[in-house]
């Protein structure tokens, strides 16, 4: 067998059937096709969340399987740069939880979605919890790359640029670490054109661009609003190095957190009310 063997799609059903009688864990990746600048392929979201579950996987290969890429999701905003394919909320929040009534179904009971789209991130958290609700015996859990602590801090010790965005110095290095042939680096520019102030503004890695910014209020504007090119930040500071030091973050990361959550107990539900529990109180 290839040594990629935790590759779902590659699997037959009674390896599938096995793996999930073994009590893998699935790590479903989520991201969407839209515009990242004059340099880097619409595809960027879901390179980078592909590249960081394969790695993932292949740290801990007996223990997972890993899901094709969910490759559309949630991006109206972006609708004025050609390019990108959006799904509306409800269907796409419908969908992810038909993959996870899915797998359950095929007796899996731990799953994690990893998500590489911003916008995707409350839908994401929605079928994730939906999960939960309609499945209490399955943990589903639901985490976006940028958020997880190990990648931060790398990002910290490296990071030259303010404002780290959107097709910025962080997904600029990710996609040279992951696929270099496809950056255009030539056509790299640098854009944070759009006014900040200390509770508008946007960051990847959790920084604040200047001195005195609170914790972010979430807004979100339509794209060709912010930006002339589709970037925010400064894809200019971009090195394959630093995308491999991202990479390797977050999949060491997710690793701990995938064993965490397989280690977690399933705890039943205990009703309250009364007329629930045959009149004890």
């Amino acid at each position: 067998m290839p040594s990629d063997h935790f590759l779902f799609a590659k699997l037959s059903w009674p390896e599938i059937d096995a793996a999930a009688q073994a009590g893998k864990l699935i790590l479903l990746p989520i991201a969407t096709i839209e515009d990242h600048g004059l340099h880097l392929p619409v595809d960027t979201d879901v390179v980078i969340t592909t590249a960081i579950c394969l790695e993932t996987a292949r740290l801990i290969p007996d223990e997972v399987l890993l899901m094709p890429t969910v490759q559309y999701g949630y991006s109206p905003h972006h609708i004025d740069f050609p390019g990108t394919v959006t799904i509306g909320w409800s269907t796409f929040v419908e969908y992810l939880l038909d993959i996870l009534r899915s797998l359950i179904y095929h007796g899996f009971r731990k799953i994690l979605i990893v998500n590489g789209h911003g916008s995707n991130g409350p839908l994401g958290e929605m079928a994730a919890r939906l999960g939960v609700v309609e499945h209490p015996e399955s943990q589903c859990a639901f985490v976006s790359w940028w958020e997880l602590a190990d990648v931060r801090k790398a990002v910290a010790d490296f990071r030259e640029s303010a404002v780290t965005s959107h097709a910025c110095e962080l997904e600029t290095s990710l996609y040279l670490a992951a696929d270099p042939e496809w950056v255009q680096m030539d056509k790299a520019h640098k854009d944070i054109s759009v006014p900040m102030s200390p509770h508008f503004y946007s960051d990847l890695a959790g920084g604040r661009p200047r001195s005195g910014f609170k914790n972010p209020v979430r807004l979100t504007e339509y794209w060709s609003t912010v930006t002339e090119n589709g970037v925010k930040g400064d894809p200019t500071k971009a090195t394959p190095a630093k995308g491999r030091i991202i990479i390797e973050a977050a999949a060491g990361e997710l690793a701990a957190i995938i064993r965490e959550l397989k280690e977690r107990p399933v705890r039943p539900r205990i009703p309250h009310q009364s007329h629930r529990r045959g009149g004890e109180v």
